[in-house]
């Protein structure tokens, strides 16, 4: 299984890393770059050449303010692309996020919540597990852990105001 994670500058690092760590966890081959669309597209567009013809099978991209970074992707590959908006600037992540949902028709990108890289990697597992059972399997026992987890919570809430 293999994954792109690219983003638009090295401050977005901070933001990206879980994302990274979750798919390298779940055993994704993740190869990430810092490849701006505006300030190194030739790059970019060679990257994209590269991950068009590799097998790769998702990229996830994260920008801030303008956030071409994601639509420019989308507009270079027919694989899954998801754009995580990220906050830094004064309005706070929202600029990127409406950059991000609003894509032509034609060029999509799957979008998350601003600083939502945990998200983004969870859904590029999602998508690789149409192809891959196992992963399936695997998000299902996941899932089961999760609801574990907040029935747990919920009995220590109820427990400690009871």
């Amino acid at each position: 299984m293999k994954a792109a994670v690219i983003m638009g500058s090295t401050s977005d690092l901070d933001k990206v890393t879980p994302a990274v760590t979750i798919l390298k966890d779940w055993g994704v081959d993740v190869k990430v770059r810092c490849l701006s669309a505006h300030r190194a597209h030739k790059e970019l567009s060679e990257f994209m050449d590269e991950i068009n013809s590799d097998g790769t099978e998702v990229v996830i991209t994260a920008a801030g303010m303008a956030a071409a970074l994601p639509g420019v992707v989308a507009s270079q590959t027919v694989l899954p692309v998801i754009g995580v908006p990220l906050s830094g600037s004064v309005l706070d992540g929202v600029d990127a996020l409406y950059s991000i949902v609003q894509m032509p028709s034609g060029i999509p990108v799957a979008t998350v919540a601003i600083n939502g890289a945990k998200n983004a990697a969870w859904l590029a597992l999602q998508i690789m597990g149409n192809k891959h059972p196992e992963v399936q399997e695997k998000l299902k026992a996941e899932r089961v852990k999760m609801e574990e987890a907040a029935v747990k919570a919920n009995e220590e809430v109820t427990a400690k105001f009871q």
